[in-house]
């Protein structure tokens, strides 16, 4: 599949945010993005030529934000207004082996779907974990550094070299990954076993740290998992604000080189991968 033929869904309802970067993302590498409103899903509200059908992309991206105001936990609405018309079209987009980003928010909407973990359904009924009020009881928003820990099985990250350490900006209020106290321990092994674990937190020079270099308190310093086909791919930090190198706030001390900045290959690794498996 050529660039150019290659179908993004930027999906956004009311209170989501940095869509209008995600799309230029996907625009700048060659891509087509289409901001696709929920209700365009579900055939809500709008007319026969304003519907569109998931399964006619080849990527969702679900954009940060605040979706429906939060209310509830976060996520949550979103994700109950998606599962409750769209979980099958999700399942078979999923098990057709597209693509689907999650960043901030939208990382919280795929924990809430049930798409992440995914340990053994591609959508459970019922979440395996949340993403729970930061440490600090307060919205973290920071430069936040992460060390790259998937050995492969993320389509991603495919670009980025194993053990690099990446700036990609934090801003979220509830980004902590619980799983139940009970199954802690062993979700995060099955995490490290699957090759699930996308991201961690770290300080500058690379090494694990608390916080303010994990803002959240995020257990296994974690920022971002994969299911484990490593097409579900949900993050905390914003990847789409560091596209430029101009968008670094080091920049004019370290120059701006060939102006890529660290957030660019997450795009650039799944619109490669659209290209060669599609």
């Amino acid at each position: 599949m050529k660039k150019h033929e290659i179908k993004v869904a930027v999906l956004r309802i009311e209170g989501t945010n940095c869509e209008q970067e995600s799309f230029d993302a996907f625009k700048r590498l060659g891509a087509s993005p289409e901001f696709v409103h929920l209700k365009q899903f579900l055939g809500i509200d709008c007319d026969a030529s304003e519907k569109r059908d998931l399964l006619s992309y080849q990527c969702l991206m679900i954009p940060g934000g605040f979706s429906a105001g939060d209310y509830i936990r976060a996520g949550a609405i979103l994700a109950a207004r998606m599962k409750s018309q769209l979980q099958g079209v999700l399942k078979e987009f999923v098990t057709q082996e597209y693509p689907i980003l999650g960043v901030c928010n939208g990382f919280q909407v795929l924990i809430e779907l049930g798409l992440l973990p995914g340990f053994t359904e591609v959508i459970r009924p019922v979440p395996d974990a949340c993403l729970y009020l930061n440490d600090s009881n307060r919205f973290e928003c920071r430069p936040t550094f992460l060390k790259h820990e998937s050995k492969g099985t993320c389509v991603f990250t495919s670009k980025i070299p194993k053990g690099s350490v990446r700036l990609i900006p934090s801003a979220h209020a509830e980004g902590k990954l619980l799983f139940p106290l009970e199954k802690q321990a062993e979700y995060l092994k099955k995490l490290e076993k699957n090759d699930q674990i996308v991201f961690r937190y770290v300080d500058p020079n690379g090494s694990y740290a608390g916080y303010p270099w994990n803002p959240n308190g995020s257990p296994g310093n974690i920022a971002g998992i994969c299911n484990p086909q490593g097409n579900v791919f949900g993050l905390m930090p914003h990847p789409e604000r560091t596209f430029f190198r101009h968008q670094h706030p080091d920049w004019t001390r370290v120059g701006l080189k060939e102006n890529i900045g660290d957030g660019r290959a997450v795009f650039e690794s799944v619109v490669e991968y659209i290209s060669k498996k599609f």
